[in-house]
């Protein structure tokens, strides 16, 4: 068995002496992989969760105790922050969140299950936090921890991930690669013209396979191939969103916050050699450069209102991952209110790095262009506690897995100097992580 039966009982003793008329928590130290835990047991439960900070923290999460889906359009981070606000959760119980790219949520049938925004207190979670690990159960009112404890009690370890099946693909972009190009050029026409500085421009590829996949085993390998990203997946029923993110939306420890927003794009080099001069020509580049600061001062001008001080990394750096690397900036600041995470990062959301310059005319000529429905791509994906703290990553490098259908999203950021193929060629690097991932498991 997976837990502990000591652990168990632990667990019964604590919960026990609590009042079933309200939320019960009960909280034990174990030495289990949050991963391998939602492995175990997402088969058992509509819900499931992971959250994958690099090098810190991870979240597993199994049920719902609480959830709300409720709140959507322009007041949706405001009115999802009050009702955070309004629970009393200890430490270390943590709140996982997602939310989609529009206020107005997915309207495509792939995305059926996922709301504008959504916050769901597990029922069980496996919190790992540095080097330590705990088992929290919240139990809502009424809810039999008997009954509970017999699940917990059944798990098992999972089996290690396969890979290397045999398995056809069909492949399908939306829209075409020349559609999405002629895209392209109306959009770079439009810049020219002085409506818009910058839009991102994103389109879809559709996998079959003649099998169905286990979206958390894929999941697996993500945090294995991908260390420095945050990786995630978001079980709503039938369907799972997953991905590694290079990109931090926010991070808030008190009145601390961060972002490190990304923008600007190139190819990883075959050596090292070739690896430091594709970095050296992105860093040099006045086109990507123009591209990144653009979102820089975006956010730079929103963190600034809400902040005492921030510092601002005065030359980008490189943020590499596996098959891309990118321009990158830090910002950190003090907050001057005692604000809730997703309150703050409703204010940076979208920033240009996922919308574009200036905000509102960018997202406008989205909406009459862009003919997918990004869903959660692109929005934010993360986890908050009690106290209004966490992080949330800009959900990216992901894809929408039903069954044998996996649907994957990448865009590209689009100014007055973008070249409709290397644009292409872009979204076609930003595609690799999740094809390959498809293409082995």
């Amino acid at each position: 068995m997976l837990i502990d039966p000591g652990l168990l009982a632990s667990l019964g003793t604590q919960i026990s002496g609590l009042s079933d008329s309200e939320m019960r928590v009960g909280v034990v130290p174990v030495d289990l992989d949050p991963l391998s835990f939602v492995r175990s047991g997402a088969h058992l439960f509509p819900f499931a969760g992971y959250f994958g900070v690099p090098d810190t923290d991870e979240v597993g999460a199994l049920g719902v105790a609480w959830q709300t889906s409720a709140p959507y359009g322009a007041d949706r981070f405001s009115d999802l922050a009050r009702r955070l606000g309004a629970l009393d959760l200890p430490a270390p119980v943590r709140v996982m969140v997602g939310f989609s790219f529009r206020p107005e949520g997915a309207s495509h049938p792939e995305w059926d299950g996922f709301t504008p925004t959504h916050a769901v207190v597990p029922l069980l979670s496996i919190v790992r936090a540095g080097d330590t690990s705990h088992l929290v159960v919240v139990l809502p009112p009424g809810r039999s921890w008997e009954d509970l404890a017999m699940v917990l009690a059944g798990l098992v370890s999972p089996d290690v991930p396969g890979t290397g099946r045999t398995t056809d693909l069909t492949i399908e972009s939306r829209p075409s690669p020349s559609d999405w190009e002629h895209a392209v050029g109306e959009t770079v026409a439009t810049i020219r013209s002085g409506v818009v500085s910058k839009v991102v421009m994103a389109r879809s590829v559709v996998v079959s396979s003649d099998m169905a996949y286990r979206p958390f085993d894929l999941v697996d390998r993500l945090r294995a191939d991908y260390p420095a990203c945050y990786v995630f997946g978001w079980q709503q029923g039938d369907a799972t969103f997953l991905g590694a993110s290079p990109e931090l939306l926010l991070e808030k420890h008190g009145a601390m916050v961060r972002s490190h927003p990304l923008a600007g794009s190139a190819p990883r080099g075959q050596g090292e050699d070739e690896d430091r001069s594709l970095g050296e020509l992105l860093m040099s580049s006045s086109k990507d450069r123009s591209e990144h600061r653009m979102v820089v001062d975006d956010v730079a001008e929103r963190l600034a209102s809400l902040t005492d001080t921030l510092h601002v990394d005065a030359v980008p750096s490189l943020r590499k991952t596996r098959n891309v690397q990118h321009l990158s900036t830090e910002l950190q600041g003090h907050l001057n209110d005692g604000q809730h995470l997703v309150e703050v990062a409703g204010e940076l959301h979208p920033t240009p790095a996922v919308g574009g310059s200036p905000r509102a005319e960018a997202l406008s000529f989205m909406d009459k262009e862009e003919i997918i429905d990004r869903g959660w791509y692109a929005g934010g994906i993360g986890w908050s506690d009690g106290s209004g703290d966490g992080v949330i990553a800009v959900a990216l490098r992901c894809a929408l897995v039903r069954g044998q259908r996996a649907w994957l999203y990448a865009g590209a950021g689009i100014v007055a100097d973008s070249n409709p193929a290397a644009e292409l060629e872009e979204t076609r690097l930003k595609f690799r992580t999740m094809m390959n991932l498809l293409a082995e498991s």
